[in-house]
């Protein structure tokens, strides 16, 4: 069979759906190119043309299955599934980076009791952090998604690049402390701005201890924010 086939369809979906069948893949393992969307031509019948795609297999495969790790289950060796979810996170990861043209070698920094932090070796310049952490966060998203479709043990895997992730929890801890100050002095509630599950966390991480504040999110998806609410009289509540 050749490795990319020109196929035609009543509509696109349906040639996406011969591709499938054509390859025996699901639809995320392959590439698609649309050529034409088609059209149905006078009533549906005249001038009619039929949809027309591209279709190759995606170099990185979706189950994340290296080489070296069917050689390695082929032999009989007995990998735990800690090791087994660390080569696959780790072949995902390698595989997303040089697809957008990043060299960068993946290693292990913890191996934790519900989580697995592994630590990109970067260039120094933060190209794979963005603003706010949102591109380390993508490709850390899209890991946990892909692991825990196969099955991951229930494992959360944390990306870190050039010791993101600890300057980022110092920065967001005193942040946290800056803010709660100002809720305790003027007695009023402070809103942070919106932040994703890992930073509302170390927020509040950061204010648990205090027994003048309490802290409640608020919103939803990636508008979901912290309020710091001041306790009356500085009691702990129930």
């Amino acid at each position: 069979m050749k490795d990319v086939l020109e196929i035609a369809g009543k509509t696109i979906d349906a040639a996406i759906q011969k591709a499938c069948d054509t390859f025996n893949v699901a639809r995320e393992k392959l590439d698609i190119e649309i050529l034409s969307e088609g059209s149905t031509g006078f009533l549906g019948i005249l001038g009619a043309k039929p949809a027309r795609i591209r279709a190759k297999i995606l170099s990185i495969d979706i189950n994340m299955e290296t080489t070296a790790e069917k050689e390695t289950l082929k032999e009989g060796s007995r990998v735990s599934h800690d090791e087994e979810t660390i080569l696959k996170s780790k072949a995902f990861v390698e595989g997303i980076l040089s697809r957008i043209g990043f060299d960068f070698p993946v290693t292990v920094n913890q191996n934790g009791e519900d989580y697995i932090l592994l630590d990109i070796q970067g260039d120094g310049g933060g190209l794979l952090i963005g603003k706010g952490g949102q591109t380390l966060d993508a490709i850390q998203y899209l890991t946990n998604k892909v692991l825990n479709k196969n099955g991951n043990g229930g494992k959360r895997i944390i990306l870190d690049t050039e010791n993101y992730r600890e300057k980022r929890g110092e920065n967001l801890t005193a942040l946290a402390e800056k803010l709660g100050e100002k809720a305790k002095r003027t007695k009023k509630p402070v809103t942070v701005n919106p932040m994703n599950s890992h930073d509302r966390r170390i927020v509040h991480m950061a204010l648990q201890n205090d027994r003048e504040l309490t802290t409640r999110s608020r919103g939803e998806g990636s508008f979901r924010k912290i309020i710091i609410v001041p306790k009356k009289g500085g009691k702990t509540q129930s």
